[in-house]
């Protein structure tokens, strides 16, 4: 089993930067690939960004490529996901999720079997 608790959440005006970050417990973060998605209100959840187990590579969705920078320290059992230059279309609830059936950066919500609780993220224009 494994817990994930986000933070980093909050409001921030367009054009700035947010750093999320997502606490894992569990021995066996190190082996799970991670990935953060989010929800706006009235809309289907979507992937964001995600990161294979050892950090070496990532996937990102064509609203985040170039702006969001997903990393991961194992030693710290924590995954980031750094948003630059947000939009007030990147107001949503994000949320962070552990797969442990695979190793790889998936986007697809379907490995993902542990999600944290979200935190709110809120941009202001």
């Amino acid at each position: 089993q494994v817990q994930l608790v986000e933070s980093g959440g909050g409001l921030v005006q367009a054009g700035g930067s947010l750093r999320l970050s997502c606490a894992a417990s569990g021995r066996t973060f190190r082996n799970y690939a991670m990935g953060w998605f989010r929800q706006a209100p009235g809309k289907d959840r979507e992937f964001v960004a995600a990161i294979n187990w050892i950090g070496s590579t990532t996937n990102y969705a064509d609203s985040a490529k170039g702006r969001f920078t997903i990393s991961r320290d194992n030693a710290k059992n924590t995954v980031y996901l750094q948003m630059n230059s947000v939009k007030a279309e990147d107001t949503a609830v994000y949320y962070c999720a552990a797969s442990p059936s695979t190793v790889d950066a998936t986007g697809v919500v379907g490995p993902y079997e542990y999600w944290g609780q979200g935190t709110q993220v809120t941009v202001s224009s």
